[in-house]
């Protein structure tokens, strides 16, 4: 091959791989956005059950089409929730066969199907007002640029399998198979997924560029690979949530390993497993994460007891750094940089909130003094810091603003007092209802504690949201932010019904706790409406 041709070559290579992984990244964030509460709900209402679990990790990878994705989910949501672990390890085995079975699919041959899913997902994407139906063509979209890309990388390859270079590189990946191993596992961290990986070194072997073998080693490395992805991802998570992905690191990365041992002394088992180098490769993949969860299925308790007893808590020597401002003095003489030092306040008091909402849940189920204490003191600094921002932003004024620095000015002034009153309904409202129910001996209906609890993680996800606006000020999100408020509001009011019917029906716990109930779903609403206002701001400055 040429130079000329081989500088072609790798650009037509390198151009599929980037459409690859953009794809795969389009998919899964089109799930994040439109579907995310509907799917952190569904996750959390199946851990009763390891088998249902782990059928609920493999939904949601498919849906994702990524299981490191379900891993960050599944952290997420048992950080914030206290669940089994063993469940969360069940379902993050789930996912890796999800994965599995997500390349299976995605490695069927449909010509017809690929400008099919663009012109609808196109369509849907530009025409549709409503934000789960846009997402929903986010991703169609990236499905069908999956397959192009796919079909991109299959006529790349096609004319060099004949080429000297090649066959060199297959006879050295024959002979050493532990580099093989580890370009699968470090090509899936470097594209951060192992989907992606996959379904690369699946075609690669179909145009004969890689031996079987070879490839068979290189998606084991990349199962390792995902694990690790994963692991590095939730490092800062809190410690339960540390332990289930730690768990899957040592059960999928160390299954990988012992696979590709079997592998390596047992070559002929691969010819069993398919008829061409496609079928073989792709049930490698699939075999060994369906064996995985099927033999480790029955351990994820002996797992989690193992990991209690060696992953402990540890101090976080950050934890003084939170309380420090960033209210700069020295920028009063320069707006900008001071409205910039404002917005960074601003940040922290909504972080301290997100987590007095996330300490809040647990004290309707279980009253605990020491956390009860910690979201006042919250409460008491972020009054604090709101007293700090309006005077550091009189100040600023005293400067000399711009219109437009005014009005940033002013919009920072109203964000601060919503975060304010955001923090007063955790505080003192939510605080107090969950202290009533305390006091009197009272439980929630089934019903009604599911109601709350789903409605709090939807809450969440919307302050989390507006965090990630005030950081990116991203105006898609931001319209994503403000039509939530009225979801909120209409999904508020079916709540209310909902428990104006279990009241007729003369449920004895409905009765005694209608009061706190009807509360509680509105101080989470005014929670929600303090928060939706970042996304207010943000839109009004592109009119």
């Amino acid at each position: 091959m040429n130079e000329p041709n081989l500088i072609q070559f790798l650009l037509n290579i390198a151009g599929a791989v980037a459409l690859l992984i953009w794809a795969v990244r389009l998919v899964r964030t089109g799930v994040e956005r439109g579907f995310s509460n509907l799917l952190r709900n569904w996750l959390k209402q199946s851990t009763n059950n390891r088998i249902l679990s782990a059928f609920s990790g493999m939904s949601a990878a498919i849906f994702l089409q990524s299981s490191t994705a379900v891993a960050v989910f599944v952290s997420n949501v048992f950080s914030k929730n206290k669940l089994a672990t063993a469940s969360g390890i069940a379902m993050l085995l789930g996912a890796d066969l999800g994965s599995a079975i997500v390349t299976q699919i995605l490695m069927i041959k449909m010509s017809f199907l690929t400008p099919l899913l663009l012109l609808a997902g196109v369509s849907m994407f530009l025409r549709s007002k409503q934000t789960t139906n846009k997402q929903i063509g986010r991703i169609i979209i990236g499905v069908s640029l999956i397959f192009v890309s796919l079909d991109m990388l299959r006529m790349a390859t096609g004319l060099v399998v004949a080429n000297p270079g090649t066959q060199l590189v297959i006879e050295y990946l024959s002979q050493d198979l532990l580099v093989a191993f580890i370009v699968g596992a470090g090509f899936a961290w470097i594209i951060h997924s192992s989907v992606a990986a996959v379904l690369l070194f699946v075609t690669l072997t179909a145009q004969s560029i890689l031996p079987v073998l070879a490839v068979s080693i290189m998606i084991l490395g990349a199962n390792f690979g995902g694990a690790l992805i994963a692991y590095v991802l939730t490092l800062e998570a809190p410690l339960n949530s540390r332990r289930i992905v730690f768990a899957n690191l040592v059960l999928r990365g160390g299954g990988a390993m012992i696979a590709s041992i079997i592998l390596i002394n047992a070559s002929f088992l691969i010819e069993k497993l398919g008829g061409n180098a496609v079928q073989q490769t792709l049930n490698v993949h699939l075999l060994f994460n369906f064996l995985l969860l099927i033999l480790t299925l029955p351990l994820v308790g002996l797992a989690d007891r193992v990991l209690s007893k060696f992953m402990l808590q540890r101090t976080n020597p950050t934890d003084n750094i939170n309380n420090i401002s960033t209210l700069d003095p020295s920028a009063l003489e320069r707006p900008q940089r001071g409205l910039d030092c404002a917005a960074r306040e601003l940040l922290g008091i909504g972080q301290k909130i997100e987590q007095m909402l996330i300490n809040i849940k647990p004290l309707y189920d279980n009253w605990d003094v020491e956390i009860a204490k910690s979201i006042k003191a919250q409460d008491k600094a972020i009054k604090l810091m709101h007293l700090d921002v309006k005077l550091y932003l009189a100040r600023l004024g005293k400067s000399g603003l711009d219109e437009e620095q005014s009005s940033r000015s002013m919009e920072l002034a109203a964000i601060s007092s919503n975060f304010d009153a955001a923090s007063s309904a955790i505080a003192s409202n939510m605080l107090n209802l969950a202290r009533r129910l305390e006091n009197k001996g009272l439980k929630f209906s089934k019903k009604g504690s599911r109601e709350i609890s789903d409605f709090s993680d939807r809450i969440l996800s919307n302050v989390q949201l507006a965090l990630n606006v005030m950081m990116n000020q991203n105006p898609g999100e931001a319209e994503e932010l403000v039509n939530a408020k009225d979801e909120i509001r209409s999904w508020e009011q079916k709540l209310q019904r909902q428990h104006i019917s279990r009241l007729r029906e003369g449920l004895t716990e409905s009765i005694e706790t209608s009061n706190i109930h009807q509360e509680t779903l509105r101080a989470l609403k005014q929670i929600n409406t303090s928060f939706s206002i970042v996304g207010f701001s943000i839109l009004s400055n592109q009119t």
